[in-house]
C-alpha cells in the first residue's frame, strides 16, 4: 500500500496558479492531504488542508443521499457546502496573511 502511495506521490498535478502567479490556490494542499490520509498521517493531513474532513463528510452525504433520499437533504448538503467553502476561504485568507508577515 505504501509503494503505491509513494508511486501517486510521483504524479502528482503542480499547482498552476502558484507557477505562474507566484500564490498558491485555494486548493494547494489538498492532493497531499489525501495522500496523508492513505498514509495514516490524520493529523498532518488537516493541518496541510484544514477542509479535507469536511469535504469527505460532504462527499460521503452525496453518495448515500444518492441511494437513501433524506428527508431535509436539500438543507444538509446546502449547510455542508457552505460551510466547506468558508473553511477553504478561510484557510486561504491565513495563508495569505500569514505569508506576507
Amino acid at each position: 500500500m505504501l509503494t503505491t502511495i509513494k508511486g501517486l506521490e510521483d504524479f502528482m498535478l503542480p499547482c498552476l496558479n502558484k507557477k505562474i502567479f507566484g500564490y498558491e490556490c485555494m486548493g494547494c494542499g489538498l492532493q497531499r492531504s489525501i495522500a496523508l490520509i492513505f498514509k495514516g498521517e490524520f493529523v498532518d493531513a488537516f493541518f496541510m488542508y484544514p477542509a479535507i474532513y469536511t469535504l469527505i463528510g460532504f462527499f460521503v452525504f452525496l453518495i448515500i443521499n444518492s441511494f437513501k433520499n433524506f428527508k431535509n437533504s436539500n438543507k444538509i448538503i446546502f449547510i455542508l457546502a457552505i460551510s466547506n467553502v468558508i473553511i477553504i476561504v478561510v484557510n486561504y485568507l491565513i495563508k495569505i496573511y500569514l505569508k506576507q508577515i
